[in-house]
């Protein structure tokens, strides 16, 4: 038997010949459609370096970023953290960092994992296919690098790191969380206006000024909020990107500072669909890497001593510590979505008759990459888990839910994994991944550009939970940095 390779060493002939044989099952036997591959072999100082940019190739310059550097690059020669094996960037070519240190079995690990498995599911999921530009996004990013130095060179290093500084605390603020409504140009609101004030000229009606007992604080009232109204259709309110209003209206920033503005809620843009789709995505590559790691396995292109090499390493990614445990820290997305989608395969090939009463639209059907896909490209991590979380997977990770009251001085366990508590974990543990309740929801509700230019912002609650008064404070500065007057904010529930 000729395996691909024997030992932990590798060349780039081996990578090569490893990366073929990977592509084959990727596309021929899973079927999956992937950008075009760049595979790149950095060492460890570079790898810290993507960890401290948001692991882009290309990043603006940034404080943030070189404390970030300084603090993962001592941690992890002082032995308490490692690194990852990879990053992989969702742009088209899709770019693959694997580290240098790495054995061959670790870089075929990887290689499986992130250019065919992440590559994927960037290229095809509705959310990466809406909101980013894997065409233009590392042009963009060399604009926006060259741009700022530019910036620095020409209005000082601390005035454009104040700007970036404020920008970055609002990040979480300055995406778009749903399509952009379609907005009336110049020419149509005119015509809207026009239309507006020909009714108030036809309806007008001297008669109703000599009436007695004419409430005038009442008029007045109505007609502030009249002009209200109006101005606040004109500023589109209430607006939910606060970074994109404060570039578009703020009084007081000039051009280039509104273009930073610009370049920081663009890079948070693209990001925004990771932060809905851990458990997918990760779960994606993860099954993907499992799924080839086997089939080469099986083939016999790979040693048994590479096989138990790799099963130690996935082992390790996909372990979930019991609640209890002192190493618990929540729900580890790979364990998470492995487990789902190696359970929708079970589903699709060996379904029990609890699985026919919930999924019988695709127990039995035999097509599970098909089913994979499809789920791959149409949800994110709040409705697959509402769609294909199963009662196996809930036992088997002895799922429960709790009820948390303020009033209560104790927790109240809601539902175990029984027959009876099944469809509440469920819609429980979907929730805790919607990112309305992950991040707060602040709105812009108004700005007086003709009297005192005050901005004023909304706090929807989620449960009654208010912001914590120090971050709340700090991040309001921020906000008037940008717009140069006072700001308030109230608090309401959603």
């Amino acid at each position: 038997m000729t395996y691909l390779y024997e030992g932990a060493d590798w060349d780039f002939e081996t990578l090569k010949r490893v990366s073929e044989a990977i592509e084959d099952i990727a596309l021929n036997d899973l079927k999956l459609d992937v950008y075009p591959n760049q595979v790149e072999i950095i060492s460890t100082e570079q790898m810290l370096d993507a960890y401290s940019s948001h692991g882009m190739p290309l990043m603006y310059k940034h404080w943030s970023f070189g404390k970030l550097f300084a603090r993962e690059e001592i941690l992890y020669r002082a032995g308490y953290q490692g690194l990852a094996y990879e990053i992989v960037i969702n742009s088209n070519p899709c770019i693959s960092y694997l580290m240098e240190d790495n054995t061959m079995t670790m870089q075929a690990l990887v290689t499986a994992h992130a250019a065919y498995g992440h590559n994927h599911f960037f290229k095809n999921n509705y959310l990466f296919r809406q909101w980013t530009d894997a065409e233009g996004i590392l042009d963009y990013l060399e604009f926006a690098k060259k741009y700022i130095t530019k910036c620095e060179d020409e209005f000082g290093v601390g005035a454009v790191e104040d700007i970036i500084d404020a920008a970055h605390a609002l990040m979480d603020q300055g995406v778009f969380r749903y399509a952009r409504p379609p907005r009336p140009s110049d020419e149509e609101r005119e015509q809207r206006l026009m239309r507006r004030l020909a009714h108030d000229r036809e309806t007008f009606n001297d008669l109703w000024r000599t009436l007695p007992f004419r409430d005038e604080a009442r008029q007045k009232k109505l007609e502030k909020e009249r002009e209200a109204l109006q101005h606040s259709e004109k500023l589109g309110l209430p607006e939910e990107n606060v970074l994109y209003f404060l570039e578009k209206h703020s009084p007081t920033l000039r051009e280039w500072q509104a273009e930073i503005l610009r370049i920081v809620r663009t890079v948070a843009q693209y990001f925004y669909p990771q932060k809905q789709t851990k458990v997918m995505n990760e779960g994606c590559a993860t099954f993907v890497h499992h799924y080839i790691m086997n089939t080469l396995h099986e083939k016999g292109l790979i040693t048994d001593g590479s096989y138990l090499e790799f099963i130690h390493s996935h082992s390790s990614v996909v372990f979930q510590p019991d609640f209890d445990d002192q190493r618990y820290s929540g729900i580890n997305p790979y364990a998470l979505g492995f487990a789902m989608m190696q359970d929708i395969r079970r589903i699709c090939e060996d379904p029990t008759a609890e699985d026919r009463d919930w999924f019988p639209d695709f127990a039995g059907c035999g097509d599970w990459r098909g089913c994979l896909k499809d789920a791959w490209a149409n949800f994110r991590d709040e409705s697959f888990i509402e769609q294909f979380l199963s009662p196996k997977v809930m036992r088997d990770f002895k799922l429960f839910a709790l009820k948390d009251e303020e009033e209560n001085p104790v927790y109240e366990v809601s539902a175990i994994h029984d027959e009876f508590g099944y469809r509440r974990l469920r819609e429980t543990l979907s929730r805790s991944y919607d990112i309305g309740v992950l991040e707060p929801n602040i709105q812009v509700v108004g700005a007086n550009l003709s009297t005192d230019r005050k901005l004023k912002l909304s706090h929807l609650m989620h449960r009654s939970v208010p912001l914590d008064d120090k971050q709340r404070s700090k991040v309001l500065g921020y906000v008037q940095r940008l717009w140069g007057y006072d700001v308030e904010m109230d608090a309401k529930s959603a």
